[in-house]
């Protein structure tokens, strides 16, 4: 459903501008997360010899103990799919 939000300005042609840039700045951030989380569980991954899917499978269901390690894979997995809904979010945004 697509949503809306409104801002309103005095001065549309300088806002604009302004919006797009910051969003387009915004989208190159989460790019840079979203491939240091990917690193980061693919090292977790290659660490424990699980996908990231299997590991949440068997987490979620006690076959693995909590330990910080874990909880830091739970995070990164976590981070994962914030960075990737906001990074859809952007990419649909639309300033007219």
């Amino acid at each position: 459903m697509l949503q809306q939000v409104v801002i309103k300005t005095n001065d549309r042609s300088v806002l604009k501008p302004l919006l797009t840039s910051a969003i387009r700045n915004e989208i190159g951030l989460i790019q840079v997360g979203l491939e240091k989380t990917q690193r980061r569980m693919q090292e977790f991954e290659k660490r424990f010899g699980l996908t990231s899917v299997e590991f949440e499978r068997r987490l979620n269901s006690n076959q693995i103990d909590e330990t910080i390690e874990t909880t830091e894979w739970r995070m990164e997995v976590g981070m994962l799919n914030l960075l990737q809904s906001q990074l859809a979010a952007l990419r649909d945004a639309q300033i007219d």
